[in-house]
């Protein structure tokens, strides 16, 4: 294998995945041998499947009777269904035997990577962190100081093959993904991006550079010194050192990451004429992680939010502190407000929660510190500035990428909705919590659609891990079902009691459970349909099926929705997916409340969405604790 990193100014090498090593040998790969590989389900389970999530969707019985007759014809004995499940047989054979999935290569890039738009909004996520230790310092940069000193320990350990590998009830998870954590970034291709690793075969993580960004400039941070990590302390004083010698504004480099990949193409090549400039690049692209130092106070949870998802908004932007292609942004403002930034074509979500998690628990392990009684930092060990050559036609395209963002953020509506309840109420009433979260929003987007004269619902994603296989990532899980449908309709019928809707939620948890464990098991409906349509030969013609409009429907997210969970963490979210959607980001991990984070366009209900999420909520908590009441007999069910 290959030391070098390919060329961030070049075509996208063919193997450029294989080119990020993995960790020493330890345990945090022990088990990647004895995983299994991806599944592929099986063709009849796939249709059916499909076929059942078609009905709340369906604009007339005969265009349900339309799809489900083409659905008939291509999984028939012999037709191109079948064809096309034996080529995706025979992939899946050769991929397995290489190491890697069926669907590996087909979902980096139909996913994310030849995605062309801006990957702020539509593909970056954040995380916010409660509020720093109360026992340790509260400025600014002593919060910054943890998290780089944390990050690096963890990162040691990481490379080192000791950190334990991520695992659940079911078994340990795919640790693939953590390759692309450190030491890398997405580069803009002319057609299609890929990620550059620098990470080295055989590192033992005790180097490696932070480039930290504030007011537009860059700064190399240099964490470690021969071998040894520096203390929180003198990070800090490393860190005040950039706030001292940062007080004016310098050149928003940073906001060209946030353009649409074909401008950021173009403005990237001419960054990189520049060898200077160039220089600058390979320094962002190989650091271990970016550090983010806004001058911004966001005052609440939705201001921090708006500020970590695109940055804040003022005479300038807040992206300038940014650089959108890094896997791993950790942000602190001058408030002490603290958070992460995510780009997502390389790793998901949990990866990053686990990174976040363990970080954040060392952080909050930390000893209250005396005064550092460090002397005054030398010049010659301070953090080194890198400062861009702008020429007229930088500043040009700096400008356009500024209004093109600004345009962009200005589209967007952000609301958090909290129950007053949590995990705990849920439990006691026998329900689980994700399930219960789901049909929360539901029936409050019913409720919506209702209000709005409109009667059909819309398709519903919600994101399910399927990392227990070898190289697995992620499968739909469509929520929304005719048994879903039913209970809905039964929360705003009056001549429906209490047992007739607790009953049909009970009908609707179990139907969505049932999905939701296919999903996790690589048995779902969406990312087989894309293989299928992938195995087509360039001469063949497309199947009925993949053009008819209710199976296309049925797979445009109206309402994209996923959970993760951390106790350190506040706000959370991403953007929607569709123009008149809603991107709905959960957590359910508390005890004593959900929280949501709703995202949409601004021309869209917003406000009213989040109002039917808070209205939903408090039915279905009244529903349950009726119930308990009646002791679900029928003479005093009916209310």
């Amino acid at each position: 294998m290959s030391s070098a990193p390919p060329s961030f100014t070049g075509p996208r090498p063919a193997n450029w995945k294989s080119l990020a090593p993995s960790p020493l040998p330890g345990v945090t790969f022990a088990h990647q041998s004895s995983l299994f590989p991806l599944p592929l389900p099986k063709l009849s389970n796939t249709l059916a499947g499909l076929k059942h999530t078609l009905g709340p969707l369906a604009h007339s019985m005969h265009e349900l009777d339309e799809a489900v007759s083409k659905i008939a014809e291509f999984g028939r004995q012999g037709g191109i269904g079948d064809k096309l499940h034996s080529r995706l047989e025979e992939r899946k054979t050769e991929k397995d035997h290489e190491g890697s999935s069926w669907l590996e290569e087909w979902w980096d890039d139909l996913a994310y990577l030849t995605y062309r738009d801006s990957v702020l909004i539509n593909v970056s996520y954040y995380y916010g962190f409660r509020p720093h230790p109360a026992h340790l310092p509260q400025a600014p940069s002593h919060r910054a100081a943890t998290i780089v000193h944390a990050a690096m320990r963890f990162r040691q350990s990481y490379k080192l093959g000791l950190e334990p590998p991520e695992t659940t009830r079911a078994g340990p998870l795919c640790m693939d993904s953590w390759r692309w954590m450190f030491d890398c970034c997405r580069v803009p291709g002319k057609t299609a991006d890929w990620s550059v690793s620098h990470a080295r075969e055989g590192d033992h993580g005790d180097s490696g550079h932070v480039i930290v960004l504030r007011r537009g400039r860059v700064w190399r941070l240099e964490p470690w010194r021969d071998g040894r990590l520096l203390s929180v302390p003198e990070l800090q004083q490393q860190i005040e050192w950039i706030y001292e010698n940062t007080q004016k504004e310098y050149p928003a480099v940073g906001v060209l990451t946030a353009s649409h990949r074909d401008v950021w193409y173009k403005d990237q090549t001419l960054l990189a004429s520049d060898p200077h400039n160039a220089s600058i690049l390979s320094a962002i692209h190989g650091a271990a992680f970016v550090l983010c130092l806004d001058t911004e106070k966001p005052a609440d949870d939705v201001a921090h939010s708006r500020a970590l998802w695109h940055g804040a908004v003022g005479e300038q932007l807040g992206l300038r502190a940014r650089w959108m292609d890094k896997p791993c942004q950790f942000v602190v403002d001058d408030g002490g407000r603290a958070g992460f930034v995510g780009e997502h074509s390389v790793m998901d979500g949990t990866p990053t929660v686990a990174l976040c998690d363990r970080v954040l628990d060392m952080v909050a392990a930390m000893p209250a510190s005396a005064p550092s009684g460090l002397p005054p930092l030398d010049p010659g060990a301070a953090p080194t500035p890198l400062d861009w050559h702008v020429t007229q036609e930088l500043r040009d395209a700096i400008a356009a990428a500024d209004a093109a963002a600004r345009s962009l953020i200005e589209t967007q509506a952000l609301g958090i909705v909290r129950t007053p309840y949590g995990k705990r109420a849920i439990k006691a009433f026998g329900v689980s919590p994700d399930a219960w979260a789901q049909l929360l929003v539901q029936l409050a987007h019913a409720r919506l659609l209702r209000a709005r004269g409109e009667q059909r619902a819309g398709a519903t994603y919600e994101a399910a891990a399927t990392r227990r296989f070898r190289k697995g990532r992620t499968e739909a899980i469509r929520v929304l079902s005719d048994e879903m449908v039913g209970w809905v309709a039964s929360m705003d019928d009056a001549s429906a009691g209490v047992v007739e809707r607790a009953e049909r939620f009970r009908v609707a948890v179990e139907r969505h459970g049932r999905d939701a464990r296919s999903a996790g098991l690589g048995l779902g409906v969406d990312r087989h349909l894309l293989g299928l349509r992938q195995c087509l030969d360039r001469d063949e013609g497309v199947p009925a099926i993949f053009d008819d409009p209710l199976v296309k429907r049925s797979s445009r997210w109206v309402l994209s929705t996923s959970a993760i969970f951390s106790k350190h963490f506040g706000p959370y979210g991403w953007g929607e997916v569709v123009p008149d959607g809603f991107g709905v980001a959960y957590m359910t991990g508390f005890d004593d409340y959900l929280q949501f984070t709703i995202t949409s366009r601004t021309e869209m209900p917003h406000a009213q969405f989040c109002a039917e999420l808070e209205r939903a909520g408090k039915d279905m908590y009244d529903l349950h604790t009726a119930l308990a009441q009646a002791g679900a007999a029928p003479d005093k069910a009916k209310l």
